[in-house]
C-alpha cells in the first residue's frame, strides 16, 4: 500500500525565496527614499542658513576678503605725480592776482613726459635730468590783452631742479607756449613779440613767457608784456615756494 503525503503545510510567516526577496527590495527601496527624503531636507537647510562659523554666509574655515574701508573714512593720499596737476596748483575758479597784475587760468595742460611740452619732441632737451612731469597753464590779464604761459616742470629733488635750470634757460625758446582755450597758435613761423623769465622754486622750474593776445610780432618787449612777465612769474612761482 502506497502511502501518500501532503506537502507540509509553510507557516503562515514563511514566504517562498521570491516572496523574501520581494520583500528585501521594499525594505531597501524604502529605506533609500527615506535617506533621500532626510539628504533633501538636510540640503534645504544648508542653502537657507550659512555655516555657523561666519555669519556672512562665508563657509567656516574660509579666510574672508578684505573688508572695504569703512564710510567716512579718508581715501588714501595721492603721490606727488598724481596730484600734480595743472587744478591742484592753478585752480580754474580762483583769481591771480599780485601788485596790480590780476589774471584768471584760460587754458591748462599737463602731462608725465616732459618732452611733450617741447615744441621738438623728437629732440628732448632735458635728456638725462630728471624731469619728472610738467604743467602747462595760460593766464590773461583781467585789464591788458596779454596771455602768459606759465610751465611748470618737477624734478627728483632740489640738486636735479638746480642743475637742469642753465639748460631750461638757455633752451627757453624750445618749450612749447599753452594758448588760452580760444587762442589760435600764430600761423606759420612768425615769433610774436614774447618776453620770458626762468626761476628754480624748491625742486621745481617755472618757465613764464607773456605775449600779446592777438600774437603781434616785434623784436623787443615793451613794458606791459615785461611787466606782465614779471607779475606772472610771481604768480607760477607761489605754489611751490614751500615744497
Amino acid at each position: 500500500m502506497t502511502i501518500q503525503r501532503d506537502a507540509p503545510a509553510r507557516a503562515d510567516d514563511e514566504q517562498p525565496p521570491a516572496g523574501h526577496r520581494a520583500a528585501g527590495e521594499r525594505r531597501r527601496l524604502a529605506a533609500l527614499w527615506g535617506a533621500v527624503a532626510v539628504l533633501a531636507a538636510g540640503g534645504v537647510w544648508v542653502v537657507s542658513n550659512p555655516h555657523q562659523g561666519d555669519a556672512s554666509g562665508t563657509p567656516a574655515g574660509d579666510k574672508p576678503a578684505a573688508a572695504p574701508a569703512a564710510a567716512g573714512q579718508p581715501a588714501p593720499p595721492l603721490t606727488e605725480s598724481q596730484s600734480f596737476v595743472a587744478e591742484r596748483y592753478f585752480p580754474a575758479q580762483r583769481a591771480y592776482e599780485y601788485d596790480g597784475y590780476r589774471a584768471r587760468r584760460s587754458g591748462s595742460r599737463e602731462g608725465a613726459d616732459c618732452k611733450d611740452v617741447q615744441r621738438d619732441r623728437n629732440r628732448d632737451v632735458l635728456a638725462d635730468l630728471a624731469c619728472q612731469g610738467w604743467i602747462g597753464v595760460a593766464l590773461t590779464r583781467a585789464d591788458q590783452p596779454v596771455v602768459s604761459s606759465v610751465t611748470v616742470l618737477r624734478f627728483l629733488d632740489a640738486g636735479a631742479a638746480a642743475k637742469a635750470l642753465p639748460v631750461v634757460r638757455e633752451k627757453a625758446a624750445d618749450f612749447g607756449f599753452t594758448y588760452p582755450d580760444e587762442v589760435l597758435p600764430p600761423a606759420g613761423d612768425a615769433e610774436p613779440m614774447s618776453v620770458a623769465k626762468v626761476e628754480l622754486v624748491g625742486h621745481h622750474i617755472t618757465l613764464t613767457v607773456s605775449r600779446y593776445r592777438d600774437q603781434r610780432p616785434g623784436g623787443t618787449p615793451d613794458e606791459v608784456l615785461k611787466d606782465s612777465n614779471r607779475s606772472a612769474a610771481a604768480v607760477a612761482g607761489q605754489p611751490f615756494m614751500w615744497m
